[in-house]
């Protein structure tokens, strides 16, 4: 019985380890994904009130976590069509 124990009390020890790297990528995961959905205007849940919600994205805003040497300017006959087919 005691050796029974011993072996079981190892087993519970080597998976700590385990439990714990899997925890904090879970962590990780879920807290990138809160930060995404409140934060980042191309992350949309329910789009039934807005059908087109990538018009509404500011392209001078980065959407990226990491953005170098990104410079945006506006297409005039693009935005020229988007008004025309509102």
């Amino acid at each position: 019985p005691g050796h029974l124990f011993s072996s079981f009390l190892r087993f519970i020890f080597q998976l700590i380890p385990l439990v714990g790297i899997l925890s904090m990528a879970a962590l990780g995961a879920f807290s990138f994904s809160v930060y995404s959905l409140f934060s980042k205007s191309d992350v949309i849940i329910n789009k039934s009130g807005n059908p087109e919600p990538w018009e509404t994205i500011d392209a001078t805003k980065p959407q990226k976590l990491l953005t170098i040497k990104q410079k945006w300017q506006p297409v005039e006959e693009l935005e020229n069509v988007k008004k025309l087919m509102k």
